[in-house]
């Protein structure tokens, strides 16, 4: 054998760089399903499978396009468990020349399949991503020219590099952004009747794996009841027309609301197709803007949406492999603490955390404002690790991908970067949650209360935390009101509030 291609369970691209050079005379594609993905994190059942789907269904592909596939799957019985074990079987057995892989989604998997090929003697080649609009040594000379790393100096130079929402030199509409717009609450009222977003009937494949995840995973989080998620690309788009004609409308105003029953609400649910490559960002971001120059997607909605891959995807990607493996180690703020073990289960009488874990749960997703407000904000506040935070998120999402999830914990949920890739870190009390959801208008805590039996948690986690961080945040420029404000406060206030938060962390640590 010539070539051995591996394809990673995220690099379902069809027009992957890999793939270029294919000669099915002499090269092979490998793909292997390995027990070790699902398990080094306690990972969601449903996560498990829209991988293992979507591998499956994309080896279909190849087969059918006439390149020759050596599949591992997971019900192997001589399967090894681990990507180390079935490579080495692979190579063992083909003797290629070389290894071919495009750039793994994560630090770990890449130095594995370095590890095997230095042991093996062969050359592995890692071939540039295509999914993204910007290399890692791209992103890594904007980096070089700044003192500061912000991603709204990034999103505004890949405006002007893309010519995407541009009029000439400028943005389109006179700003970047339309944040002020984009931060409406549904009132009391709530959002009425939202579409709910097309989904999949599982084919035999899916089903298949359905079927094989609980009988090998019968005691992992999540549930399986509910699973209708685009595992191809023909699905994907489907799902990105079905966001467009029913959704981006309305998406740029609420996308930060959250309303008890409402999972999804104008959210698109396309992160997980673009993370396992069955939907090219480019795709995405063209047909949005297509619908704003069309007129039936205004301009908010619109550059919300693309400032989510244009801007962050790129973003947080480039700073992964600008500051991996060095990065996992970082905890700024000292933080000690266990993550809560509702996390796992909702079983909490906080209806906030109640209503968004428990989502997680059942389908696998939360949007950006349920996992940065709600399970973030209350880890923060309470001073979890961040590793453990890290590993919740990797384990619990159907889109999760450690290139894209631990930035996003690490330097904008935790603050565990010291404000590396976000100024500041996103505190606030329980008053945010009742202004920006009905959370609270079921719970037994009042959101206005720091102290007492029916104080809010995150009101009194929030005291607490620029109590302990006082210091740190006082002449901070976003910060520093919120500093003040707490200095306001008496000392038996203070005092109140730190015995409250330190009852708080010991019943939710079991103590």
């Amino acid at each position: 054998m010539r070539h051995l291609v591996l394809v990673l369970g995220d690099q379902l691209d069809r027009r992957s760089s890999a793939l270029d050079g294919f000669d099915p005379a002499c090269d092979a594609v490998w793909m292997a399903e390995v027990a070790e993905e699902a398990t080094h994190v306690w990972s969601h059942k449903a996560r498990i499978a829209i991988f293992l789907s979507a591998m499956r269904h994309y080896r279909d592909w190849l087969r059918a396009q006439g390149y020759t596939v050596h599949y591992h799957a997971l019900d192997d019985p001589q399967n090894g468990g681990s990507f180390r074990t079935e490579l080495t079987r692979a190579i063992q057995r083909h003797q290629p020349q070389k290894l071919i892989v495009v750039e793994p989604g994560e630090w770990r998997v890449l130095q594995t399949l370095q590890q095997v090929a230095h042991e093996h003697q062969l050359p592995l080649e890692v071939r540039p991503d295509r999914h993204f609009l910007l290399s890692i040594a791209e992103f890594n000379r904007h980096v070089d020219a700044r003192k500061t790393l912000r991603l709204e100096f990034f999103y505004r130079e890949m405006r002007q590099r893309t010519g995407i929402l541009m009029n000439g030199k400028q943005p389109v509409g006179g700003a970047w952004n339309f944040d002020a717009e984009n931060r409406q609450s549904f009132g009391k009222a709530g959002p009425g009747l939202v579409p709910l977003p097309i989904g999949f009937t599982p084919d035999t494949t899916t089903q298949a794996v359905l079927n094989m995840v609980e009988e090998r995973f019968p005691n992992h989080p999540g549930s399986l009841q509910v699973f209708d998620w685009a595992v191809t690309p023909e699905q994907a788009e489907e799902t990105l027309d079905d966001f467009i004609v029913n959704r981006l409308p309305l998406f740029g105003a609420y996308q930060d609301a959250m309303w008890t029953n409402e999972p999804y609400l104008y959210h698109s649910r396309l992160s997980s197709a673009i993370n396992l490559k069955l939907l090219d960002p480019r795709l995405a971001i063209q047909k949005t803007v297509d619908a704003y120059y069309q007129g039936h997607a205004p301009l908010q909605s619109v550059e919300g949406f693309v400032r989510q891959l244009l801007g962050w995807r790129e973003y947080i990607r480039g700073v992964y492999w600008r500051f991996m493996p060095e990065y996992i180690e970082r905890n700024a703020l000292s933080t000690i603490h266990p993550l809560p073990s509702f996390y796992w289960t909702a079983d909490t009488d906080m209806n906030c955390l109640r209503e968004t874990v428990g989502q997680t749960l059942r389908y696998g997703f939360a949007h950006h404002i349920q996992r940065l407000m709600v399970t973030g904000l209350y880890a923060l506040l309470l001073g979890v690790h961040p590793r453990q935070v890290h590993e919740w998120y990797l384990a619990v999402y159907v889109d999760a991908v450690e290139w894209v999830e631990l930035p996003n914990v690490y330097g904008m949920s935790q603050f565990a970067d010291g404000g590396l890739m976000a100024s500041k870190p996103y505190i606030a009390s329980g008053k945010y949650l009742q202004r920006m959801s009905n959370y609270c208008a079921g719970c037994r805590y009042d959101p206005t209360r720091a102290t007492g039996e029916n104080a809010c948690p995150f009101t009194t986690l929030y005291w607490d935390f620029l109590q302990r961080h006082e210091a740190r945040f006082a002449d901070h420029p976003r910060l520093g009101q919120q500093v003040r404000n707490l200095r306001r406060l008496s000392e038996a206030d203070r005092q109140a509030i730190r015995a409250q938060a330190e009852q708080i962390r010991q019943q939710d640590s079991g103590k």
